[in-house]
């Protein structure tokens, strides 16, 4: 709570009365009538004077560094150098619900969070909120913020954070914005990305790996914001096994019209050599000693793959289901 919170909820008409009320039972001495009287009386509010107004600035160094929401002028407001917010995402129909959402309240509730830029007044840098504040922005309605001074690396973990508690920052996205940290030397290492944002280490390196695919392969799917979270390691070991072929199967899908879906962008670009980027997946026969046969086969363009056994007892069969079960549940 504010200091000035505080001060509204004292009731001073309260004090003033208890105070007469203790004057007249003789427990606040009348006013000194002598020289020496008034001398003492004058020395004993001069102390508690002091006392009270340490007291004040032991609150005010409480509250000094708290973070304190305003209302700002979104025009005075710049997006992150962090920024990790796609353009598409304020082109989707959640954005457009937040909006009227805003609208209707007449401000954002929950706050922004902005820092000041340094040598600007009156100027401030978004540490996390980009949505809220864009549509204030595009509303003409001043944006709740909390104010706060802050340096690189605290802004980048805030704002990663935060983006991570609301669950709506895509891994497209959060790949671009950890790929470019590292680029640009806020941290030495993945490793040392992941520790200092409290995140799992092949993570990190799976959402990069997102961030690094070329633009032409981007643009092949309907929006970067479809790209699901392990494809960016298959489709890296696509471009590796067969550049042109991937490349040039993404421009294709690009021109599509209607797009075609993200799944199945996917798996077209990952469809030519696949099994020789996975052997095991090849059409293959199996034979056992206890006469058992199997028969597994992949198809990737349906992403399905078929097994068959001969001369399983029953009791094999149930512990294959058992072993089917526990892959499937992973």
């Amino acid at each position: 709570m504010s200091i000035k919170d505080k001060l509204s909820k004292v009731n001073l008409g309260k004090i003033v009365a208890d105070g007469e009320a203790k004057r007249k039972v003789g427990a606040v001495p009348e006013a000194p009538k002598t020289a020496v009287g008034f001398h003492v009386e004058s020395i004993y509010s001069d102390r508690k004077i002091a006392e009270d107004n340490e007291k004040l600035r032991e609150e005010l160094l409480v509250f000094k560094d708290s973070e304190v929401a305003k209302r700002l002028d979104p025009k005075s407001i710049k997006a992150s150098h962090w920024a990790n917010r796609s353009e598409a995402s304020f082109l989707r129909k959640d954005f457009d619900g937040l909006k009227l959402e805003i609208e209707s309240a007449g401000g954002n509730v929950q706050p922004i969070k902005v820092r000041p830029v340094a040598g600007k007044q009156g100027e401030y840098e978004i540490v996390f909120g980009h949505r809220r504040h864009r549509a204030c922005l595009e509303l003409g309605i001043d944006v709740l913020a909390l104010i706060e001074e802050i340096d690189d690396a605290r802004l980048f973990a805030e704002m990663d954070r935060e983006n991570r508690q609301r669950a709506d920052l895509r891994p497209y996205e959060q790949g671009v914005m950890y790929a470019r940290a590292l680029d640009e030397g806020l941290f030495p290492s993945n490793r040392k990305l992941a520790e200092a944002l409290g995140v799992d280490v092949g993570g990190v390196g799976k959402l990069i790996a997102l961030a690094k695919l070329p633009s032409d392969l981007i643009d092949a799917f309907p929006s970067s914001l479809d790209i699901k979270f392990d494809w960016g390691a298959l489709l890296n070991a696509a471009l590796q096994k067969n550049p042109d072929f991937v490349l040039n199967k993404a421009k294709e899908l690009a021109k599509a019209v209607p797009k075609k879906s993200a799944n199945e962008v996917f798996q077209a670009l990952i469809s030519e050599g696949v099994e020789s980027l996975y052997p095991s997946v090849k059409p293959t026969v199996l034979k056992g000693k206890s006469g058992i046969k199997a028969k597994v086969a992949y198809d990737p363009a349906k992403n399905f793959v078929d097994v068959r056994l001969a001369g399983v007892s029953a009791f094999q069969a149930s512990q294959f289901e058992q072993l089917v079960k526990s892959f499937v549940e992973k």
